[in-house]
């Protein structure tokens, strides 16, 4: 039988879409989700399952920024062919990219371990949820958001890539959270911290589902909850994408911050009680 039904699939699809961008922690999002279902959160099928699915996710940011993706890739193989090309900022953003993914690659590939241990507790979870909405909430107030996304440089990208550890070894601080926050610190302006948070995603979280994908498959989740669980994931984070963009245009993220601490003082309350 497989770890996970078809029904939850949708369930943990709808979530992993709407959450994967979204600065409030998918991957909390999905432990919670899992818990009040009854799923074993720790077994490594559904460790497996939850890095899939989010690959619906990023096909939903190739879809959305696929003439941005083909304009850096163009200028990327331009560049390797022609010298005069490699001045030409695609062609070097796209090599930020790709030498920002290398310290969190090294970092999951290190403490796998760990982070599918003692890392993945629902305490953890909710610690970080709180704690990454004090940092996104100073991150916001400190950055003075003249910077747009032709400013990026290097090291910005070196910077916001590597904040992508503290998300993969403390589950519920948000990917998206320490991403955004850090451009935000740096003072990129909230769209351009959401767009290079976007770029930095792709080779990170889809590195991730293709290397889960033989424990998802291996371990007793079927072919067929996972086949829904990520085509729903690409649906609903497709739609997240479109609404986030248009939000941070006009807004800060101070209602991420609040929700987040709700969430997290609502799981410390349903663990604290053994619901959970």
């Amino acid at each position: 039988m497989s770890a996970i039904s078809v029904g939850q699939a949708v369930v943990l699809g709808a979530v992993e879409g709407l959450t994967e961008f979204l600065p409030v922690s998918s991957t909390g999002h999905l432990k919670i989700t899992e818990g009040l279902m009854g799923i074993p959160v720790d077994d490594n099928a559904v460790v497996g399952f939850s890095a899939v699915i989010q690959v619906g996710a990023i096909a939903a940011v190739l879809v959305y920024f696929f003439k941005d993706i083909v304009r850096i890739v163009s200028a990327w193989f331009r560049g390797l062919r022609d010298p005069e090309e490699r001045y030409h900022h695609d062609y070097r953003f796209a090599w930020w990219v790709i030498c920002a993914t290398i310290p969190i690659v090294a970092v999951g590939l290190a403490a796998k371990p760990l982070i599918e241990g003692p890392l993945a507790s629902l305490w953890v979870v909710a610690g970080s949820l709180i704690v990454g909405s004090g940092v996104m909430w100073a991150a916001d107030q400190m950055g003075r958001h003249k910077r747009g996304e032709d400013d990026t440089s290097f090291k910005d990208t070196m910077l916001v890539g590597s904040s992508q550890i503290l998300a993969l070894l403390f589950p519920g601080f948000s990917r998206s959270g320490a991403t955004m926050s850090t451009a935000l610190i740096l003072d990129l302006d909230r769209v351009a911290a959401t767009r290079l948070s976007f770029f930095l995603g792709i080779p990170a979280l889809t590195g991730a589902g293709l290397y889960e994908l033989k424990d998802a498959l291996g371990t007793g989740t079927g072919a067929l909850p996972l086949a829904v669980g990520t085509a729903v994931s690409f649906l609903v984070a497709y739609a997240s994408i479109a609404w986030l963009l248009r939000f941070v245009a006009k807004h800060s993220f101070n209602a991420f911050v609040i929700y987040r601490i709700i969430i997290g003082v609502l799981l410390f309350g349903l663990l604290g009680a053994g619901v959970l």
